[in-house]
């Protein structure tokens, strides 16, 4: 890669329960940071960790209980709007098959859709696509550095 992409993005996934954020995206090799618990009774607030030959991938995760509802923006929705409505995360990989292989075991019903080749001429990748237990779209993607052809 001439120019690899770097980024200082923090997404923070607003959900109502950090127990099923936990188990579901710790099926996909995330783990609790270092320095966060499950902390619902305070904060409300977990850092899920993976890390691959590519670096480190973060996910913040805020609520955990009702908190979540009264948020000062996302109040203004109804408890029942889905999560993640019209956003795609998205989380390169330097090991899709391996990642996918551990999505088909654990999460096989998550896949929206199944790892796959794709090509637009200049660039040729695999990914696959997964929705979470809130409705979080997520695509999991060999990196791509889109300037480059």
């Amino acid at each position: 890669m001439k120019n690899p992409i770097k980024n200082n993005l923090i997404i923070e996934l607003h959900v109502p329960d950090l127990n099923v954020a936990k188990d579901f995206y710790s099926k996909l090799g995330f783990t609790v940071g270092l320095d966060d618990k499950l902390n619902d009774q305070e904060l409300g607030y977990m850092t899920m960790i993976r890390e691959d030959k590519l670096g480190l991938t973060m996910l913040n995760f805020y609520g955990g209980d009702e908190r979540v509802y009264g948020q000062s923006y996302f109040k203004q929705f109804p408890k029942d709007t889905k999560r993640g409505y019209a956003i795609e995360v998205t989380i390169p990989t330097g090991n899709i098959e391996q990642l996918y292989e551990l999505a088909s075991v654990n999460l096989k019903e998550n896949i929206a859709r199944e790892l796959k080749e794709l090509n637009d001429h200049e660039h040729v990748w695999k990914d696959f696509r997964m929705v979470d237990p809130f409705g979080f779209y997520l695509r999991f993607t060999e990196l791509i550095d889109w300037g480059q052809k």
